[in-house]
């Protein structure tokens, strides 16, 4: 896989980016990891509900085509775009989820954070009174488990600190993940943070963890790498 830095860089420039290097590729072009921030942006996905946007208040809003509802980019968030050859790697989508987050999970554990999924929404949670908790979620994804009877997800003392939208084109990978190391969080309040009301967003230095942009995209772009292998 080869990883490229983007530094900042426009959402529109980038998804119009991967668009194009996905629909170009052939069956032995390498696999790619994008890295990179976005200048302040509010990006829809596919089932997005435009009342999930509350107030926009000058935040440009951009349609995608990734799987989702609504999420915010900006300033202080790493943002990876994994650009992988699933057929040619070996595993679905599911396993492919499931390691985009085991790479957030891991790279939280760096910094003494415990990351958690949470059954029926996407994305890595942390608990909010006590980050470095391992005791396992009542909530979190459990095999045999029958759902809640229609019930959403219970994000109860949770704060999402990982956010996944991805698109799968002929067996190809784009979009991907951020992770939220130390950014103005307001701007989450004006949404409804992937269709969810109330829902809570950190970010690693409201939590208690001081690290750089730089250190954690490096971290996150090494276990990205490492666990997406074939």
């Amino acid at each position: 896989m080869i990883t490229h830095w983007l530094g900042r860089t426009p959402y529109q420039a980038c998804f119009d980016a991967m668009v194009d290097f996905t629909q170009r590729r052939q069956p032995d072009t390498d696999d790619e990891l994008w890295m990179c921030e976005h200048p302040r942006v509010f990006t829809q996905g596919l089932a997005g509900k435009a009342e999930h946007v509350l107030d926009a208040g000058g935040i440009d809003v951009v349609q995608t085509n990734r799987g989702g509802q609504v999420t915010y980019h900006g300033p202080g968030q790493v943002v990876a775009y994994p650009l992988v050859d699933l057929k040619r790697a070996g595993y679905f989508v599911k396993e492919y989820v499931y390691r985009l987050e085991e790479a957030v999970i891991r790279t939280l554990d760096h910094f003494g954070v415990t990351g958690h999924r949470v059954a029926g929404a996407p994305g890595i949670y942390v608990r909010l009174n006590d980050p470095g908790n391992h005791s396992p979620l009542p909530q979190r994804p459990q095999k045999g488990a029958t759902g809640a009877g229609g019930a959403g997800p219970d994000f109860d003392g949770l704060g999402k600190i990982a956010a996944l939208g991805i698109k799968v084109s002929r067996n190809c990978t784009y979009h991907g993940l951020s992770l939220n190391v130390d950014m103005d969080l307001a701007p989450f309040e004006r949404i409804n943070p992937c269709g969810y009301a109330g829902l809570r967003t950190v970010d690693l230095s409201t939590i208690g963890v001081q690290t750089r942009w730089d250190d954690a995209a490096q971290l996150l772009s090494q276990k990205l790498t490492a666990l997406l292998a074939p």
